[in-house]
């Protein structure tokens, strides 16, 4: 079973725009700032967060109890400007994990509440048996087909229409699809077969962009991401003829 964290700024809509609207560059770096801050303090625990929307984001949280959760809700009220709700819900794919995780927290009140306030929604946690599977996958020389070659504007328009098609495809098999920056996605992949994650990524006609992945299987996120980093990193050093490669704790 792997364990989603949904985290979502309380009332965040209407606090830019109270009592004016605020600058743009000031909620830029907020969003920014708090991103970096949560990342660090799930990191702690061996967690990982995704910045989605960065008004939602969501977080890998195996091996993380209720205490922990409020620890970081009390240490973000009391620096911040705003709180943050959160939504922790388990399964046996990430998909249906984040549906329990965002169903709880919507079952507090909308969004935009003014009456929701660091709300903690627990629809259940993972146990000692849980686990997380993470694939890391990037596109195959990008450096020297896109980046110099290409304006930057156009490789990244290349880069979001790879990411539409693995969101896309991945979704169908209860897997969920994340940008990390680059070239690089993670992919939190529990219930999905290196099998399954090789026929997506040679679907490669639909984008005419060759793909690679590493997978990483460990009791949290952070060993799983890391087993799938050096996973991916065997490919690159040629010590692999596979395009997926897997890593087990």
């Amino acid at each position: 079973m792997i364990q989603m964290t949904l985290i979502q700024i309380d009332n965040y809509g209407p606090w830019t725009v109270t009592p004016t609207p605020r600058r743009e560059s000031d909620l830029q770096i907020l969003q920014a700032e708090l991103y970096a801050d949560l990342q660090r303090q799930f990191a702690a625990k061996q967690g990982l967060v995704f910045f989605m929307r960065f008004d939602n984001m969501l977080a890998i949280s195996n091996g993380m109890d209720m205490e922990d959760h409020l620890r970081i809700q009390e240490s973000i009220g009391n620096r911040y400007p705003i709180t943050v709700s959160m939504g922790v819900g388990t399964a046996r794919t990430p998909y249906d994990a984040q549906r329990k995780a965002t169903k709880a927290l919507q079952s507090h009140g909308g969004a935009q509440s003014e009456d929701r306030k660091e709300v903690l929604a627990i629809d259940s946690l993972a146990d000692e048996n849980g686990f997380v599977q993470i694939a890391h996958i990037d596109i195959n020389g990008i450096t020297e087909t896109l980046t110099d070659t290409m304006p930057a504007y156009d490789t990244s328009f290349v880069v979001n229409r790879v990411q539409h098609f693995l969101m896309k495809k991945l979704i169908k098999k209860g897997s969920l699809l994340f940008f990390i920056g680059g070239d690089n996605f993670m992919s939190p992949c529990n219930g999905l077969a290196p099998e399954g994650l090789l026929k997506i990524i040679n679907e490669k006609d639909e984008i005419k962009i060759a793909l690679k992945a590493g997978i990483g299987k460990a009791s949290t996120a952070e060993k799983a991401a890391n087993l799938a980093d050096l996973a991916l990193e065997e490919i690159r050093g040629g010590f692999t003829y596979d395009l997926v490669h897997l890593m087990k704790e």
